[in-house]
Parts: structure tokens; sequence; C-alpha cells
């Protein structure tokens, strides 16, 4: 969960992209990583696994600094989807802030959504973290590909959830994501650490000092 140096004045949190199989997850990082400005943005870390098509894990940090003195530290990552990398899933979730959960948007994809879904559950809980309470979102990715289910029938699924379509190898629904993870990863902070009084940071000043990291024009 949230690490807060109080000495040296820094905030690290960690942010998952989870879901499974050739989802999208890899995809939604490096649309991200090509939004941030090439001066200042860090290398994205990858390790690779033998078949060369999964990474154990992609890295992407973010940092900005508040009004109050406090350093915010972001680190995004993703994790592969395949059955085999299981205990590498269950790791990366540790001490994980927020979810992205990358679904895939045709139905012939439903079963390996709801399989994912399950498992990263069961892996949240055996770290001890609440999973209602977890913030997350979910993005329907995919939708340029045929047989895929309707938003109206993704809307009624899901209820409170927020949900997004998005084709992530276009860039399309990238940022739209983010920026509402990162609204409820906010909220999640406020509702168990009081950040707004504690760090003198607002939900706004929050999302403007994440989001000024990206720009979908680059």
């Amino acid at each position: 969960m949230v690490q807060i140096n109080m000495t040296s004045k820094e905030i690290t949190l960690k942010v998952v992209y989870y879901g499974p199989a050739l989802s999208g997850k890899t995809s939604n990082l490096i649309q991200l990583h090509g939004m941030m400005d090439p001066a200042t943005r860090s290398h994205m870390l990858t390790l690779d696994t033998k078949d060369d098509r999964t990474l154990y894990f992609d890295f992407l940090p973010v940092e900005f600094d508040t009004v109050g003195g406090f350093s915010i530290k972001m680190k995004l990552f993703t994790v592969p989807g395949q059955v085999m990398h299981k205990s590498t899933r269950k790791v990366v979730l540790a001490g994980a802030d927020a979810i992205a959960f990358i679904a895939d948007s045709q139905r012939s994809a439903a079963s390996a959504n709801a399989y994912s879904w399950r498992d990263m559950e069961a892996n949240l809980k055996a770290h001890g973290i609440d999973f209602e309470r977890l913030p997350k979102v979910v993005q329907f990715n995919k939708r340029d590909m045929p047989d895929v289910k309707p938003l109206s029938e993704i809307k009624d699924q899901w209820g409170d959830t927020p949900t997004f379509p998005a084709v992530a190898t276009r860039g399309e629904g990238i940022l739209e994501t983010f920026h509402e993870l990162m609204r409820v990863l906010y909220r999640g902070l406020e509702e168990r650490h009081d950040f707004s009084a504690k760090f003198s940071l607002s939900e706004e000043d929050f999302l403007k000092g994440v989001m000024k990291n990206f720009s979908p024009t680059r």
C-alpha cells in the first residue's frame, strides 16, 4: 500500500494494470509512456520471458511535487496474463493502491476475462488487501475487433464500476481510463489517510499534478 516517508517527504503509490493475456495491458503502458515529455520521462523497464511475447512486468514511473513540499512518486506495473505466470502476478499485486483491469471486449474472451478477475481477487485477498474497497476501473479494450460486447451491455453488467472503451493500439481510451484511475485512487487515499488535510493535497491538485506529465498529442 501507499508508502509515506515523512523524513524525505516522499509518497510512493503503486498502480497495477491487470487482465487476461493479450488484453492490452502492455499497450496501455506503452501508450502512456509515449504521451510523456521525452525530455523528462524515465525509461520504461521491462523483463522478458523466454517466449519474447510476454513481459513479467512493465514499470513506468510518474512523479510530481505538491504545494505542501511532498514528492509524489507513482509506479505503474503490468503483469503477464498467461496462467503459467500466476505466481508472478501475485507478487506484483502486493501493495497495490489501485487497479486498472484491462478486459478484452470480444465475446469469445468472456471466460478469460472472468478467470482473470477471479484470479486478481484471490491474489489481492492473499495479500490482505480489501478487494471491495480497493480503487479500480475497468477498460474494455479491442473495440475495433469483431463481435464485441455492446457498451450498453457492459454498463448494465458492471453497474457503478467505472468502465471505459478503448483501442489501446491506437491510443484510444488510454488517457480517459488513466485519469479516472487516478481519481478513484485519490478518493481511496482520502478515505484511508485524509490526504487533503495531512498533505495539503486536494483531488484537483493531485489530478493536475499527475496528468501534467501526459499529452495525447505527443
